[in-house]
């Protein structure tokens, strides 16, 4: 799955446009590696997503290609959060 439509899908980012534009300007790693809109992510994988003003690192658990707003929260686990100040 496109890493775009994964972070939509799994409601991290509300729209796959904004997903798209995020990773297209180099603020998503996948494994510490700079990851571009039509990178694949696999189940296991380590994303770095770097918001404005917070890091967000998260481990993929599942792959869901249509997930309801209940079960978004079960495709991936946080690993830690930072706020920048």
């Amino acid at each position: 799955m496109r890493v775009d439509k994964f972070l939509k899908i799994s409601r991290i980012i509300k729209r796959r446009t904004v997903a798209k534009q995020i990773a297209d300007q180099g603020r998503i790693l996948i494994n510490q590696r700079p990851a571009k809109s039509a990178t694949n992510v696999a189940v296991g994988d380590q994303l770095t997503i770097n918001f404005g003003n917070k890091t967000l690192v998260i481990e993929v658990t599942a792959l869901v290609p249509n997930a309801k707003k209940a079960d978004a929260e079960g495709v991936y686990q946080i690993i830690s959060e930072n706020a920048k100040n």
